[in-house]
């Protein structure tokens, strides 16, 4: 979990195990292979019916948490389709 995440989610009054459920049920939106240091992935995961952003980072031996939010609706269409 970055440092970054953990602040939003104690902004944002979320979970380490509501970010777990938001991934293992969610789906990978966008792609990011191109992030350094690691490639990383959109997530879209609904928490009861409220949609969560989660970005992925995938390294060579850890997965990294690197931030989540609520999506804004006039920046996505449908939570999965940036505007």
């Amino acid at each position: 979990m970055s440092k970054h995440a953990r602040i939003r989610m104690f902004q944002r009054n979320i979970s380490t195990d509501e970010i777990k459920e938001a991934i293992m049920t969610g789906e990978i939106i966008e792609e990011y292979a191109d992030d350094e240091p690691c490639p990383s992935a959109l997530v879209l995961g609904f928490l009861e019916s409220t949609p969560y952003h989660v970005v992925v980072a995938q390294c060579h031996d850890h997965v990294r948490i690197v931030t989540v939010y609520r999506p804004e609706e006039d920046k996505w269409i449908g939570y999965r389709v940036r505007r």
